[in-house]
């Protein structure tokens, strides 16, 4: 059974994930519609669960990542160019 939405120890996620997503999208965009909205925060999430990095994990990616020590360095821009992943070519 899952104790419902307003309990205390879930407010805590949820204060974590509004924390994160409001500087790093929301302060920069303009929201149109509830739709747009949608797109946006599934936009940051992918982000957030396949580039950006974590000190919990020690500065890595949730899916791992290999250490590339040679070739090119080229940004990768993710939502809309407001944030980028790095790889080496």
């Amino acid at each position: 059974m899952v104790p419902p939405i307003w309990t205390v120890w879930q407010n805590g996620y949820v204060e974590r994930a509004i924390g994160s997503i409001r500087p790093d999208l929301l302060d920069h965009v303009i929201v149109i519609s509830e739709g747009h909205l949608c797109q946006l925060v599934r936009a940051y999430a992918d982000y957030y669960n396949s580039y950006r990095t974590h000190l919990g994990l020690n500065k890595d990616t949730p899916p791992g990542r290999s250490i590339q020590t040679r070739g090119k360095i080229l940004p990768v821009p993710k939502l809309g160019g407001m944030h980028h992943a790095y790889v080496r070519i």
